[in-house]
């Protein structure tokens, strides 16, 4: 009988099984066995010492095969024992730990999530004691200096109580943007000012004093209770100012008349309504007085240097200012009169005999569509040689030189010129002769633009 080999008992014990008795095996069979491997060693040996060119294929059970078979033992990994078991489930702990503690997992996220709760709470924290703060200023407002020392004050507070929660953050409350160092010296100015302003809206009322109460109230003024003086000057002032946008409403819709069309539709106009001239005068002169110099003075300064004998025709003179600055005789002509020297007429067509006049002068009034018809008329009237003085708005003109060579061929000829003023231009013509061109050539120079005022 065969024995079984020791590391089998050995086994079965670590086991914790009893150990079995062997089987026996027969002995015929373990004889047969032996016999046959000698014969397969004596026919490997005869085919070794033969030394064959071929190898032979190695027969079962040879020592080829024994020694593949310990190979394979040997490479086959060895079974766990019992004793290494608890090793092992240690080590998966360990792994699982490990992949805990890697960045991104549940924990961490954990973490992460409370340490900006903490940090949500310091800053709401910081705020609601900056609203206190505010509070207790407005309530009562102290000086620069104490303020700034409760601002520093405040600011270590929540700096401390930082550092106390989280202590791995000391600094997430001194960086927020809500603390009180972050204001500059703008803001703090603007805040005190604020304070000044709504000192009076926070304070709770006080009581009368007694003392000041008996004291005669000798500074302290009433306002006067609305009388019906009071309404009646209210509605006074509120007509005049509608009348004076209605009068200068009136005054550009005349403007706009008189420049839009001929001399004889405008004196229609002033016969029909003779309040329109009236308003349009003195819309007129309002708007001229904020020159910084009126034309008609400057043509009175001109005219006072020469002769007082000489008669001078006023085309458009309004209400006759030219005639009183000088002491020559003046022919005063006008679409209406506000002065009894005034010849009420059409420009076009003066009453007045053929070269009878020295000086002609249009002070602002070649207005409407025909100024070719007045420049032809003060040629009529004018002796040889005569003087046509001409002021005009300096927007009016588009071309400075195409009038003026429109005004030679009427037969006159430009003896002076001043362009120097903002508001107006003037000019200084001699008389020559009767117009050189026929009455039905165009002159395109003479069509000035329209002096049209906006509304303000």
């Amino acid at each position: 009988m065969f024995e079984e080999p020791e590391w089998a008992e050995e086994a079965s014990l670590a086991a914790g099984l009893r150990p079995v008795a062997s089987r026996p095996r027969p002995a015929a069979a373990c004889q047969v066995k032996g016999s046959k491997r000698r014969q397969l060693l004596a026919t490997l040996r005869a085919l070794e010492a033969a030394s064959l060119s071929q190898q032979l294929p190695s027969l079962p059970g040879s020592d080829s095969e024994e020694e593949e078979v310990v190979e394979r033992k040997k490479k086959r990994p060895k079974k766990a024992s019992l004793a290494s078991v608890p090793t092992k489930v240690e080590e998966k702990r360990k792994k699982q730990q490990q992949k805990q503690d890697l960045p991104g997992s549940d924990s961490e996220e954990k973490e992460v999530k409370k340490k900006k709760c903490r940090k949500r709470a310091l800053e709401s924290d910081s705020a609601a004691e900056e609203k206190r703060k505010g509070k207790r200023q407005k309530q009562a407002p102290s000086k620069p200096a104490q303020h700034l020392d409760s601002v520093d004050q405040t600011g270590a507070k929540a700096w401390k109580r930082s550092a106390t929660d989280d202590p791995s953050k000391p600094s997430s409350v001194t960086t927020s943007p809500q603390t009180p160092h972050a204001l500059s010296r703008k803001q703090w100015r603007n805040r005190q000012k604020n304070k000044r302003r709504h000192k009076n809206k926070f304070r709770p009322p006080q009581p009368p004093d007694p003392a000041k109460a008996t004291a005669p109230t000798e500074e302290t003024e009433v306002p006067p209770a609305p009388t019906q003086e009071n309404h009646e000057a209210r509605a006074g002032a509120l007509r005049a100012r509608m009348a004076q946008r209605l009068d200068g409403a009136r005054f550009r819709y005349l403007n706009e008349q008189l420049y839009s069309g001929p001399s004889s539709a405008a004196q229609r106009l002033f016969q029909e309504d003779p309040e329109a001239f009236l308003l349009y005068h003195r819309g007129f002169q309002s708007q001229v007085k904020k020159w910084p110099l009126q034309p008609v003075d400057r043509i009175a300064r001109d005219l006072r240097q020469r002769p007082a004998s000489l008669v001078v025709a006023d085309f458009g003179c309004g209400d006759c200012r030219l005639a009183s600055s000088i002491r020559n005789p003046v022919h005063c002509f006008d679409l209406a009169s506000m002065d009894p020297r005034v010849t009420v007429c059409d420009m076009a067509q003066v009453p007045l005999e053929d070269e009878s006049v020295d000086v002609a002068v249009f002070c602002l009034s070649l207005m409407g569509t025909n100024i070719r018809d007045f420049l032809e008329e003060a040629n009529r009237v004018l002796k040889p040689g005569g003087l046509l003085k001409v002021a005009e708005v300096s927007s009016r003109f588009e071309d400075v030189r195409a009038f003026l060579g429109a005004v030679t061929k009427l037969g006159f000829k430009i003896t002076s010129k001043d362009l120097t003023n903002s508001h107006f231009f003037l000019f200084d013509f001699e008389k020559t002769g009767p117009p050189r061109v026929g009455p039905k050539a165009q002159l395109l120079g003479l069509k000035l633009q329209p002096c049209l005022y906006k509304r303000r």
